[in-house]
């Protein structure tokens, strides 16, 4: 099929590798090069990288509302369009443009986790499962109806980071069966009942709050891991979790919320939360690499009794 393949981070990138073997890319649409690093020189997406490694033609306009984009959109006299965080909204004249319509690779179990952020939510939240679900797109917030979904579980100590790779993976095989299988598959309606948003992860999200209890604090650590990062303030400055797990440690006479129960020197470090504790086995210094918690507590001094903030 002639095919216009919309999407922008790393998790569209299988998906476009995928569909570039066995149908016509007739263009890559992604959001504009950004700004980044010390420089500040503009950065392509992982799509455009992508795409241009592929030799396919990338597009990259800065809205999809005015009728110069749409007209062009249309004159691609595309089959169908295949749209994965892309990052701008469709409007209507886009969406109907393709012969076939626009399918939308969404990385949860719709409608549970509808919005920009499936995956930090399904992992912050204590979620068992999650998974991708094809879905043909409307006017809606990931709204239209299902063509194909699949579950996956969510491990006892996954982050964000490492189940973002596995439903990226997913994905791409899911949305390469759909294609094959498009005349046979019938949409299904999403359910009433069972409606979440993930929400934009905020700024303010990111600070721990170590009065929660452990199981919680546990999971918000792993469900912003590793992007943004939560993170805590130490005697030497800024610290970010990326791995922890929650202890059958009472913090009852054994420290406050935020007070290290068990750090430098030694391997481990644990942290009082308002139940329970957790045992932190990444962490980030600012300028630094990820390391274990023990190679951390060689080189920062967190000794029973700190308080973390």
């Amino acid at each position: 099929m002639r095919i216009i393949f919309m999407g922008t981070p790393d998790f569209a990138v299988p998906a476009l590798q995928a569909l570039a073997v066995r149908h016509d890319i007739c263009a890559v649409y992604c959001q504009p090069p950004r700004p980044a690093g010390r420089g500040k020189k503009p950065r392509p997406s992982p799509v455009q990288r992508a795409a241009d490694a592929l030799g396919l033609p990338v597009r990259h306009p800065r809205t999809l509302r005015e009728p110069q984009a749409q007209e062009d959109f249309a004159a691609l006299g595309a089959d169908l369009a295949v749209v994965v965080a892309y990052g701008l909204i469709l409007p209507r004249p886009v969406l109907e443009a393709p012969r076939l319509g626009c399918l939308n690779i969404h990385a949860s179990l719709l409608p549970r986790w509808r919005g920009a952020a499936p995956i930090h939510r399904a992992v912050m939240a204590g979620d068992a499962e999650t998974g991708i679900c094809i879905m043909q797109m409307d006017e809606g917030l990931d709204t239209g109806p299902v063509l194909l979904r699949e579950a996956t579980a969510i491990g006892a100590e996954e982050t964000t980071g490492e189940l973002h790779d596995r439903l990226a993976d997913m994905g791409a095989r899911l949305i390469a069966t759909a294609l094959e299988r498009l005349g046979e598959l019938r949409p299904q309606p999403q359910p009433e009942e069972g409606v979440t948003y993930a929400a934009k992860i905020g700024k303010d999200e990111a600070r721990i709050d170590w009065g929660q209890p452990a199981m919680v604090v546990a999971r918000h650590i792993r469900g912003l891991s590793p992007f943004p990062g939560a993170w805590c303030e130490t005697p030497d400055g800024r610290l970010k979790l990326l791995r922890a797990r929650a202890v059958d440690t009472e913090t009852k006479g054994g420290g406050a919320p935020g007070c290290v129960l068990a750090g430098s020197p030694g391997d481990v470090l644990r942290v009082a939360c308002g139940e329970g504790a957790v045992e932190i086995t990444q962490a980030q210094r600012a300028g630094r690499q990820p390391m274990p918690a023990g190679e951390l507590l060689r080189g920062l001094a967190l000794p029973a009794g700190t308080m973390l903030g």
